[in-house]
């Protein structure tokens, strides 16, 4: 995501790193290639030019007063500000309050409305603790309502559907009645989608809207199709008036035109992202974190706030009584893994923290995880809870139940035996030059360098 706009970014500023100060011939430059940037990011030329031309005026307007920032770091510091500006400022919430709070979903058929709508029910389940009921009101598509019933299954939550009745909005009106008589707090209700914008669509979802009020209206967007996506966004807002806009698949072959222009050209806030078929993978939008993680700056506060979702402190005070006594095994690492698993998917959490997106040649993949795991679940219960015990008998009878080879054996137990050592250290507030020594020589065991 914005991979290709976070490096033409950063080149633009790299051009004013041997600069003593901002000068109307190094800004104009710089402002060019931002500007490139942007219109290749799928951004409206219009909204490019506008945004760089502010941004020109205020990097002029601040050379003399701020001679002791260095010009690129001033230069990225106002292109973040007008960056966070031009997606909205701050974060939107949802409204859900009422009886019951009614989220209306609309967009386009493919968008990820249904997938949308699951993950939505499941963020106000398990992070603000509502009661939530899902209304089925595509009848058009086929498998829809099967679809959002095995998702309702999936998250524990309850779906209405009538499968004989075609009509939309009875739909809708008849799992209004349903929430309210059964004390849902939250009522979202999944509507159909078309190939493209058209009267029938826009008809249908209005007389929706109408006929049960909604607290909060959602507009679904496919980040991937651009700035298509924000003209979509414009014409469905023109006829519903929603309140807010999901932007599905940021973790596609995105440019990021949509993420970066659709608060300006319709004038309604981005208030979710969605980036995986999981259904934990939904972030509340934040302009300030996006800017920073398209300036390579990271996100280190939502990648906190993923670990924190998935912190349980009975097992962390646990690991760390067996860590003090060198004790870490192999079913601690498991479960370490998963607890990262469960975060989401791993390129995407090493793009918030600060700095790891400027290394290209870091390659993490999910993958590797899966072959860690196949050596562990190769060992014997007596073997994971005693790493000690791995003599080359067991080593080349773990080889053959996982299919990897001796010498990938050899170096996963090295690397972990390592990390253990490591990790036995730091709880003993060994000083930090041994550490460094130590990560040195360390190899990199998610990367897991050797696999194949």
């Amino acid at each position: 995501m914005f991979e290709s706009l976070s490096d033409k970014l950063d080149l633009a500023f790299k051009g004013l790193s041997g600069d003593g100060k901002l000068t109307e011939i190094n800004v104009a430059q710089s402002i060019k290639e931002i500007r490139r940037a942007l219109v290749a990011a799928d951004v409206n030329y219009k909204i490019a030019k506008e945004f760089t031309d502010k941004v020109k005026e205020e990097a002029l307007g601040s050379s003399n007063v701020l001679k002791a920032v260095k010009p690129g770091q001033l230069m990225t510091k106002i292109v973040m500000d007008n960056m966070i500006e031009l997606m909205g400022g701050q974060s939107a919430g949802i409204n859900v309050k009422g009886d019951p709070g009614i989220v209306l979903i609309a967009g386009l058929q493919g968008s990820g409305k249904t997938t949308f709508t699951g993950k939505l029910a499941q963020y106000l389940k398990d992070k603000k603790n509502k009661k939530v009921l899902v209304a089925a009101c595509d009848v058009y598509r086929p498998a829809a309502i099967n679809q959002l019933s095995v998702i309702a299954e999936q998250i524990g939550v309850d779906i209405y559907k009538e499968l004989e009745n075609k009509n939309p909005v009875d739909i809708a009106m008849s799992a209004t009645v349903f929430a309210k008589k059964n004390n849902y707090n939250v009522l979202i209700v999944d509507t159909a989608g078309r190939l493209a914008v058209d009267e029938a669509m826009m008809k249908e979802i209005s007389a929706i809207k109408t006929a049960i009020t909604p607290t909060e209206t959602m507009f679904v967007v496919d980040s991937m199709t651009g700035q298509d996506a924000v003209n979509t966004a414009k014409a469905f807002n023109e006829v519903i008036d929603y309140d807010g806009v999901v932007l599905t698949k940021l973790d596609g072959d995105t440019r990021g035109g949509a993420a970066l222009s659709v608060k300006y050209t319709v004038g309604k806030p981005i208030k979710f992202v969605s980036t995986g078929e999981k259904m934990g993978d939904l972030d509340v939008f934040h302009p300030d974190r996006m800017a920073q993680r398209i300036l390579g700056m990271g996100d280190i506060v939502s990648f906190v706030e993923k670990a924190q979702d998935q912190f349980d402190q009975v097992e962390a005070k646990r690991l760390e009584k067996k860590i003090k006594k060198n004790k870490f095994d192999f079913n601690d690492f498991l479960g370490q893994l998963n607890q990262i698993r469960k975060m989401g998917d791993i390129k995407s959490l090493l793009g918030m923290i600060p700095g790891m997106s400027k290394i290209k040649d870091l390659d993490i993949d999910d993958s590797a995880f899966s072959k860690v795991e196949s050596i562990i679940l190769s060992m014997t219960p007596a073997e994971r809870s005693n790493p000690e015990t791995l003599n080359m008998s067991r080593k080349k009878r773990i080889s053959k139940g996982c299919g990897r080879n001796i010498h990938e054996i050899n170096m996963f137990i090295k690397q972990f035996d390592q990390m253990r050592k490591m990790m036995h250290m730091m709880s003993k507030g060994k000083g930090m030059a041994q550490m460094n020594q130590m990560m040195q020589n360390m190899g990199n065991l998610p990367n897991m360098k050797g696999f194949k």
